[in-house]
């Protein structure tokens, strides 16, 4: 399998996500297999990295310390329906027709939760992981911090939805507040809404 972006910063969102609810659902019909789950899960996040470096903003840290932060940024409706278009495209080639309905499913559950807190403008933190062996030194910080500076200066806020209840205490120490607290049914899992204010200080 060919990546787009560096292999490692790719394995390391697949080894920090992988009992994430969210990705967990949509490779749901390769949990048998874990090589085949991971290859699909490492194509997802290959491709969420181009989408990010095409219209939004994507940082990367590479090995040893491997990780990336997947942004995406307001898209005018045309352009966010192509977009849209695009990764259910993928995914049904990368992990089936299965895993893009879940997918689809889920998102369209997210979105007017998040579309009924969180401004218009706002930028999404999409995805964001570092290598287990790397975490607790700072590096998930310092992936997010240049994006955040950048949100600050274009005065808008940002915002990210969270599956894991360890999360929310990390972006706390950042800025972000919960906004929002759902019961998403397809994964059967509470998530949370955070929103970071611009000019958070």
């Amino acid at each position: 399998m060919t990546l787009a972006h560096d292999n490692d910063a790719v394995h390391a969102l697949v080894d920090s996500l992988w009992l994430d609810p969210f990705y967990a659902a949509i490779s749901r019909s390769l949990a048998g297999d874990a090589s085949r789950r991971r290859d699909a899960l490492a194509r997802y996040f290959d491709y969420s990295m181009s989408e990010a470096a095409r219209s939004g903003h994507l940082m990367v840290s590479a090995a040893p310390a491997a990780g990336a932060a997947i942004w995406n940024l307001p898209l005018d409706a045309a352009a966010a329906d192509l977009e849209s278009a695009s990764k259910v495209a993928y995914i049904t080639e990368a992990m089936g027709a299965a895993a893009a309905d879940t997918w689809r499913r889920i998102v369209d559950f997210m979105e007017p939760r998040a579309a009924a807190v969180v401004a218009p403008r706002a930028w999404y933190l999409s995805i964001v992981g570092v290598a287990p062996a790397a975490q607790g030194r700072g590096i998930g910080g310092s992936l997010l911090a240049p994006t955040l500076a950048l949100a600050d200066a274009a005065g808008v806020d940002c915002y990210l939805e969270t599956f894991d209840e360890r999360n929310p205490h990390f972006y706390h120490r950042l800025g972000f507040r919960t906004a929002g607290m759902h019961l998403e049914p397809v994964t059967g899992c509470r998530y949370a809404i955070m929103i970071r204010r611009a000019g958070y200080a």
